[in-house]
């Protein structure tokens, strides 16, 4: 007999139902609140992973796909920021992702910005956030990823790598060498994050020479005993064509496996939240930037004729916004923000319109 659970827009509207009792609490809170639970129920409750595969897990056919090496049971992955230490991994890949992002992970343990730092915009179906890389460190989640992998190789775990807030942009490199040493046995493909808003001078990194100097810098050091990991760069929506044209020439020089566009924007031109709320300082993510991401994608996958991949993430709330960045030139999508306003079905209800498609 057919689990109820089993059943998508049920699941949806349940969720539908329990959203609003959520989001009467801070985002930072209920969010651990919440995965904390989810991973107790994965964990401990009888017969936890089999309900949740049974309810949200993705075993249909013709979705999976390689890409940059590395094989995905299907395209749809959770974005950076959402399980920073690795802590919730497994009851994570219980909800039908193909693949779990972690970090960004930062050399030493930093508690990031002050509180509050995370607000939703209900209005936009967007969240601001300033969370500072605030993470336990990356000796933390390369023990914690060493353990996952003993017991479940199968899950695709990449690593979205940055520098501590108090390390000046002239020694950044040697933070993400720290984390990239660090983390290699463990993670199956790096992401290099110099596009967060929220840590002082990040983004400077972006620009061409120190850009340059960082990824040739870290694939000097990609070979272990004959191993390499794929390197894939995460760029902002607030780039210009011509920061564009750069960031493909920078690619295609350095040879880096690809491009995850975008991470969240500065711009909050246009949204229709109470001005107390998009004044907040920090990136937008969420619908606002589905427009946006999905024109960065083109752009380069236009600029670049194909020549790399893209996983192409922000403002997917729906199958159609998955639909629309693999049809401008994703490889690959990363849900974030998505996830939390539309709930733990989206990742089954975007797989099956893949199909049909």
């Amino acid at each position: 007999m057919q689990l109820i659970f089993l059943n998508v827009p049920y699941l949806r509207a349940m969720y539908q139902l329990i959203k609003p009792i959520f989001f009467k609490f801070d985002p930072e809170k209920v969010h651990y609140f919440v995965v904390q639970r989810l991973k107790w129920f994965n964990d401990h409750f009888p017969l936890g992973k089999t309900i949740l595969r049974s309810s949200f897990d993705v075993n249909i056919k013709g979705l999976e796909r390689e890409v940059f090496g590395i094989k995905f049971k299907n395209p749809v992955g959770l974005a950076a920021g959402f399980d920073k230490n690795g802590e919730y991994i497994e009851a994570l890949s219980n909800l039908g992702f193909g693949f779990i992002e972690v970090g960004t992970v930062t050399p030493l343990p930093q508690t990031g910005n002050d509180k509050p730092r995370m607000f939703r915009l209900e209005e936009d179906s967007a969240l601001i956030n300033r969370m500072g890389f605030n993470n336990k460190g990356v000796d933390t989640l390369a023990e914690r990823l060493r353990l996952l992998k003993s017991k479940h190789s199968d899950i695709v775990v990449g690593g979205n790598i940055g520098k501590n807030k108090n390390t000046p942009n002239e020694d950044a490199v040697s933070d993400y060498i720290k984390c990239f040493d660090r983390l290699f046995d463990v993670v199956d493909y790096f992401v290099v994050n110099v596009s967060s808003p929220n840590t002082p001078g990040l983004r400077e990194l972006q620009e061409k020479e120190p850009l340059m100097n960082l990824l040739n810098t870290l694939q000097q050091r990609n070979s272990k005993n004959g191993v390499s990991r794929p390197i894939l760069l995460k760029i902002a929506p607030d780039l210009t064509n011509e920061q564009l044209d750069d960031i493909v020439e920078i690619v295609l020089e350095t040879k880096i496996a690809g491009v995850i566009a975008t991470n969240t924007t500065i711009d909050k031109n246009g949204l229709y939240s109470p001005e107390k709320v998009t004044n907040e300082a920090g990136g937008l993510s969420g619908k606002p930037l589905t427009v946006r991401s999905t024109e960065v994608i083109k752009y380069i996958s236009d600029k670049s004729n194909k020549a790399f991949p893209i996983i192409g993430v922000g403002g997917i709330h729906t199958p159609q916004d998955a639909k629309d960045k693999l049809e401008a030139g994703a490889s690959l999508v990363q849900l974030y923000t998505g996830f939390i306003y539309e709930g733990p079905g989206i990742v089954k209800r975007i797989c099956k319109e893949l199909v049909k498609s």
